[in-house]
């Protein structure tokens, strides 16, 4: 049965319980039971049929017996998957009438730096002699940088990446020593992080003690992704720089603030991180361009290598940047009052198959629904002809309205293979609870029928 095994584990994800299936299932192909009528395989057909085919192979007698030996491997898969508690420990988000705050202070911040003509031109076009960049984005840098509580900012082309990027080659030379979470990170960020030649030192972040280890160790930087690597996850980046700073006021802390901005108090480089990096495409604004927050010697480093005309970030893009994010707090509000209903009734037993619904920051605040079955794929291709969204662009961009029905990302799927098939990530954008629930109904009804 080792070729029996060797597919199992692979396919289906058998570990702990492998031993147990094979001996159940040598049991029930030496018994004389046999299938129900109406025995169906309704997902992982091609899994199963290879399957089927192997212990042909191997001398044992499939047919009549492919219903129970489908039930069998479901009640497995289930068995191993619950073996890891499914919990998440999201980001403390601020109240809706915080996020209500945040615009009518953004916007008292462009009163005092713009005068009414000015709020309704568009702004110039290229590298002025009074800093190398249009007056009108240098201006909106300001308000920027207010908003966040920085010292200054500076808007970049490349969106996240781009401002992530941009931020390494100020603060990081070859053969840095950079601390980093011990769990996957971005690829473009792993990306960047290789081409410079910096050495990555992994830490536990949910374990001060192994930072402050490596801090005595020696470490150039510290770099924080501000939203949840693994669902595990449950350190507070605030208090880590609070932390760090206390141990070492001299080590560079950059934080990826990506997905957390508009929703958690503080960015980082409000607390004590040199800066803060993020897109403004996630925060409705137009597609390509990133921020960063942070140090003022710092931001006029990256201005200074930013010199290029083709470089810029026009008066106009700028404008139409500060514009967008003045409608990003009280939406997001809106879309985590959302989520917070959707778990409720979810939990509540509305739906058939959903065994269980949890908040979390994977990337953006998204609703995990953890089903009964392993037919996640399947949901999602059903849910998309219903009208959800089948992947994200931003995510949270301006172009996403409808809701998101998603597989689950790369980074929970290393923590557990099974959640692919359990597991469905769901951003309500701009939907309603009922518009979303509706889609998931339908949807596991569809698979089903």
């Amino acid at each position: 049965m080792k070729k029996i095994r060797d597919y199992c584990k692979k396919r289906f994800h058998f570990d702990v319980f492998a031993d147990e299936y094979l001996k159940k299932l040598e049991q029930l192909l030496d018994s004389g039971r046999k299938d129900r009528k109406d025995a169906k395989i309704f997902c992982m057909k091609k899994e199963m049929q290879r399957l089927f085919s192997l212990l042909k192979k191997q001398g044992y007698e499939c047919e009549g017996k492919r219903g129970l030996i489908f039930d069998l491997t479901l009640s497995y898969m289930k068995k191993e998957l619950d073996r890891k508690e499914f919990v998440s420990c999201p980001l403390d988000m601020i109240s809706f009438e915080e996020e209500i705050e945040n615009q009518y202070r953004l916007v008292d911040i462009m009163h005092r730096n713009f005068s009414g003509y000015e709020a309704l031109n568009e702004g110039d076009y290229g590298c002025h002699i009074d800093g190398g960049r249009p007056q009108r984005t240098k201006k909106v840098e300001k308000v920027l940088a207010e908003y966040f509580g920085s010292e200054d900012a500076a808007l970049v082309r490349g969106g996240g990446t781009g401002a992530i990027r941009s931020l390494c080659f100020v603060m990081m030379r070859s053969g840095d020593r950079v601390l980093v979470h011990d769990a996957s990170m971005y690829y473009t960020t792993q990306l960047t992080l290789e081409g410079i030649g910096v050495e990555m030192i992994r830490a536990d972040f949910n374990d001060f003690e192994e930072i402050r280890r490596s801090l005595k160790e020696g470490i150039d930087v510290l770099y924080i992704q501000r939203v949840r690597q693994k669902l595990s996850d449950r350190y507070d980046t605030v208090n880590l720089i609070r932390k760090v700073r206390k141990i070492d006021r001299n080590v560079k802390i950059i934080v990826d603030e990506n997905y957390a901005v508009n929703k958690v108090k503080y960015l980082g480089c409000a607390v004590g991180a040199d800066a803060s990096a993020f897109s403004t495409f996630k925060l409705l604004g137009i597609p390509g361009i990133g921020l960063i927050c942070g140090k003022k010697d710092l931001i006029a480093k990256i201005h200074e290598q930013n010199y290029s005309g083709g470089g810029q970030v026009q008066g106009p893009e700028a404008t139409e940047i500060l514009r967008s994010l003045v409608n990003n707090p009280v939406l997001l509000a809106v879309q985590d009052r959302a989520a917070d209903e959707i778990v409720n009734r979810l939990e509540a037993g509305e739906v058939k198959h959903v065994e269980k619904a949890l908040k979390a920051n994977l990337e953006e605040r998204i609703i995990l629904v953890k089903l009964d079955l392993p037919i996640a794929a399947e949901v999602n291709r059903e849910a998309e002809k219903l009208g959800a969204l089948p992947h994200p662009v931003g995510s949270e961009s301006r172009y996403e309205v409808q809701a998101l029905f998603y597989r689950v990302a790369r980074v929970m799927i290393e923590e557990e293979p099974l959640y692919e098939k359990y597991v469905i990530r769901i951003n309500p954008m701009r939907s309603g609870p009922d518009t979303v629930i509706r889609i998931l109904k339908g949807a596991i009804d569809s698979v089903l029928k």
